[in-house]
């Protein structure tokens, strides 16, 4: 069954404190390298129309970045994946109440090295290669060469959403080289012809190829309608509903006119 995700915000349980982090006019941003560069892009224009508002952005992958929004360290975590119920959990222990804000929408796009024979592979194939049950090239009929595995760690956002509708959870093999970002595996496939790995839509370029799914390609039509097998909601989490210069900048995020431009120009979907 096609399905789309709606989910722009969730109200949640509001407490009697302020949760902000740090001191007013300034906000600190970590988690997600997918949504990394929305984030970047986003509060560069942010800033240059706020120059009293410093921010700040770092990645890491966005268990990390829940986990600073957990024990207070970041205003806002920037995840590629909604957040577990065990965080939550530790965040309420905390005082903290996660909310999310759905910034985007975005597709993991199988790549390889650029003169890689393959243009499309389909899910129970990606499922093997990942498995280590595929190993040549030449058993989804390419040249007698071994595949090399490049995934994500698994505090990556990516990675989880990979587990879940490529690996059906199963476990990547052992021998998978494992990479702490998108911008890492794109280096690892475009210097290595044997190479295949799994990137956000936002970081093609043209040192790798992007293989279709099941014969679709991942683009913002197939992302929209639900069609591409594996696409998700980007994320933007605050500890509690945010208040002072944190909503505003979640509000410009948000701004079908204003923080979705930069969406859209940082290669990845728009809400509208």
């Amino acid at each position: 069954m096609k399905k789309k995700i709606f989910v722009i915000m969730i109200t949640a349980v509001m407490v009697g404190f302020s949760t902000n982090l740090v001191l007013a006019g300034n906000i600190v941003i970590k988690g997600s390298t997918t949504v990394l560069p929305i984030a970047q892009k986003v509060a560069e224009v942010y800033m240059k129309e706020h120059p009293d508002v410093k921010i700040s952005i770092s990645g890491g992958g966005s268990g990390n970045g829940i986990k600073a929004l957990i024990d207070g360290s970041t205003d806002i975590a920037d995840s590629s994946r909604f957040i577990k119920q065990k965080e939550v959990k530790l965040a309420v222990e905390n005082g903290r109440y996660p909310v999310p804000f759905a910034v985007a929408y975005d597709s993991i796009v199988p790549v390889v090295h650029p003169s890689n024979f393959a243009l499309n592979l389909n899910m129970d194939q990606l499922k093997a290669m990942y498995k280590g049950e595929i190993k040549n090239w030449k058993d989804v009929g390419g040249p007698d060469r071994e595949i090399v595995v490049v995934s994500r760690d698994t505090s990556s956002g990516t990675y989880e959403v990979w587990h879940e509708k490529v690996m059906k959870k199963e476990r990547v093999y052992p021998g998978a080289l494992l990479q702490a970002s998108n911008g890492a595996v794109v280096q690892v496939v475009s210097k290595n012809k044997n190479a295949i790995g799994y990137i956000g839509i936002g970081y093609l370029d043209s040192c790798v190829k992007a293989l279709s799914v099941d014969k679709i390609v991942g683009s913002e039509e197939t992302t929209l309608n639900g069609t591409y097998p594996i696409s998700r909601p980007l994320y933007m989490f605050t500890a509690g509903w945010p208040k002072g210069d944190t909503v505003k900048f979640i509000t410009f995020v948000l701004h079908p006119k204003k923080g979705q431009k930069y969406v859209a120009d940082a290669g990845y979907v728009p809400l509208y």
